[in-house]
């Protein structure tokens, strides 16, 4: 049974990972309806919720119907930090989730994210401190090192489970290699296996087909996978892992009607809650992954990523169903993916 503090997440949860501008609410309410167990915010800027900055405070909105959920935060000052924690608070999520992982330039560049793993003293001080600061779980994400010569993520696991946090996400791959290469699950199992470890382990990275999430659980012994990339304008993966650990057989993929449907009530959350310009913008990265593997589509999709207003998407929407609809492809959409 995995565990997140006194949170029971089952036997090998799927955990829908954290992305910038992607896991938002409207995201994480379709990923939650298809099968997701534990989903987070985007990461939040610690410094950006103390200067009250209009795009971190609205990352704090959750609802009840996405619980187990958790608000991910970044930052490497201290007093921003847990000025962070009573912000967050507020908001009232099942946990807090810390990101030492993130490798983007100018995350990195300030010493949050995974520029904190040149600093594993700091790096364990503040999550010590973060603990004592709040009664709610807190967790970490993170990466198995900054270089290919600075893997100490079983030294490190260790030692922030000694200080307090109730779980722990490792990406397969160092700072270095950014999301390039292979992510590697070896180091993570090594985590997982240490005798010394009893928090839960989850493995993160290239989780992109069920078969993959069965190697991670069967394999290497993790207590569950946190998946990323692979669910972008796929929340169905979700489901397709848990009916492949099931029956051992792929899930069939969603018709193209469904595929509109859901791509359309995606956008209608979007624009309900970030007003119509950014919920338009928001959920273009989505769409080449939601109709991926229709023949002769490219036209469909260049307008759904270039139109202007809602109107012109909603009505790209019904062309496609009026010339697709009924239509299912052949395969599994995730091994489209993979």
């Amino acid at each position: 049974m995995a565990k997140i503090g006194d949170i029971e997440l089952g036997d090998f949860p799927l955990l829908l990972a954290p992305m910038e501008d992607v896991s938002d609410p409207p995201f994480r309410a379709l990923c939650k309806e298809n099968g997701a167990d534990v989903v987070y915010t985007e990461f939040i800027s610690s410094e950006g919720l103390i200067r009250d900055a209009a795009k971190s405070v609205q990352k704090l909105d959750i609802y009840d119907k996405e619980r187990p959920v958790g608000i991910q935060i970044f930052g490497a000052n201290m007093e921003s930090m847990l000025k962070t924690i009573e912000i967050v608070e507020r908001s009232n999520p099942d946990f807090i989730d810390i990101n030492f992982g993130c490798p983007v330039k100018k995350v990195v560049s300030k010493g949050a994210g995974a520029g904190i793993l040149k600093d594993i003293p700091l790096m364990v001080k503040l999550s010590e401190a973060m603990v004592k600061h709040t009664k709610l779980p807190v967790t970490v994400k993170t990466r198995l090192g900054w270089d290919h010569d600075s893997i100490y993520i079983q030294d490190v696991a260790e030692r922030l489970q000694d200080v307090g946090i109730q779980a722990i996400a490792i990406h397969g791959r160092t700072r270095a290699q950014m999301y390039k290469g292979d992510a590697v699950w070896e180091p993570i199992a090594d985590v997982k296996n240490n005798p010394r470890m009893h928090i839960s382990v989850f493995g993160n990275g290239d989780v992109n087909s069920p078969e993959k999430a069965v190697i991670m659980r069967d394999k290497y012994g993790l207590d569950g996978a946190m998946i990323g990339r692979a669910s972008i304008g796929n929340p169905w993966f979700f489901n397709e892992v848990k009916h492949y650990f099931k029956t051992g057989e792929h899930l069939q993929s969603p018709g193209i009607t469904q595929r509109v449907l859901t791509a359309k009530r995606h956008l209608e959350m979007a624009i309900a809650w970030n007003g119509d310009h950014a919920g338009l913008f928001e959920t273009r990265r989505h769409y080449t992954n939601y109709f991926k593997g229709i023949p002769h589509f490219k036209e469909y999709r260049l307008r759904m990523v270039t139109s202007d207003t809602k109107e012109e998407v909603f009505q790209v929407f019904e062309e496609v169903l009026e010339k697709f609809g009924g239509e299912q492809l052949a395969g599994g959409l995730s091994e489209g993916l993979a």
